[in-house]
């Protein structure tokens, strides 16, 4: 048995992933009937970005997913949107709130192209998320960023400052350790998740793009760990400016537990 298939096999990723579907309730109000909500899209730096926009509030929020593994199986999913976000998407009061979740460049409906993992790939999703804000008449707004989503989220509040009021991050990582590379080498093949894990992500993309995509996100950590010694985003942090919320599951099996005091440390208006 691979050491790490009860891990993937109802153990604890899958109930971390489970846990962070509470987290995910921390804006939601008491459910309603709503109208369908409809995805649409627009260019952004000639790419095809899929996007959702809910409510008319005065507080604008944009929803950053995490990589593909991160797409929770634990709803009936269409894409990144629905996979990270659907209890906000669907509960959240809209006469306090606009939300906006998008698919990244290559996940979800975002295709073609296919996704790029270039060293800087985190930071190129950051200045499209800016620009597709920008394309929708948008000005100061709050982001809400779940793993690599997190990683974004951090990136965009450093080179945008003027337009990110607030920022609640979770499962995010300004650097990687060697630790975390030993993991995301088990989970390289797809083909040994759990069928929970797997099969609505197959649905998706398909199973070749799936494994494929995947497997040059492992290729581009290593690289980074390699190549820049781990560091993602570490330049950032210190320019940070908006009030910052950082939430770290205990039993979170991919990010190390040294990270959440690392950003504490670093982003100055932080908790």
């Amino acid at each position: 048995m691979h050491p790490l298939q009860r891990t993937y096999r109802g153990g604890p990723l899958e109930e971390s992933l489970s846990t962070s579907f509470y987290l995910h309730t921390f804006v939601l109000t008491i459910p309603r009937i709503l109208p369908l909500l409809t995805e649409q899209k627009i260019s952004v730096n000639g790419v095809e970005i899929n996007y959702l926009k809910v409510g008319d509030g005065p507080k604008t929020i944009l929803c950053l997913p995490g990589a593909l593994v991160t797409c929770l199986v634990l709803f009936a999913t269409t894409g990144s949107i629905w996979s990270d976000f659907k209890p906000q998407l669907e509960k959240l009061n809209r006469s306090k709130f606009t939300l906006v979740a998008w698919d990244p460049p290559g996940y979800g409906k975002s295709r073609p192209p296919d996704r790029e993992f270039s060293l800087n790939f985190l930071h190129d999703d950051a200045d499209i998320a800016a620009k597709l804000v920008q394309s929708l008449g948008l000005n100061k707004i709050s982001l809400l960023g779940w793993s690599d989503g997190g990683i974004t989220a951090m990136i965009l509040a450093a080179k945008y400052p003027q337009n990110v009021d607030r920022m609640l991050i979770w499962g995010a990582n300004a650097y990687i350790v060697e630790e975390e590379l030993k993991i995301y080498e088990s989970i390289r093949d797809v083909s040994r998740w759990s069928e929970r894990m797997r099969a609505p992500l197959v649905a998706l993309y398909g199973e070749e793009y799936f494994q494929n995509t995947w497997s040059r996100w492992v290729d581009t950590f290593v690289s980074l760990y390699r190549e820049r010694q781990g560091d993602i985003c570490k330049d950032c942090l210190p320019l940070i400016q908006c009030r910052t919320l950082i939430a770290h599951g205990m039993k979170d099996p991919m990010i190390a537990p040294e990270h959440l005091n690392y950003l504490l440390k670093h982003i100055k208006a932080s908790r």
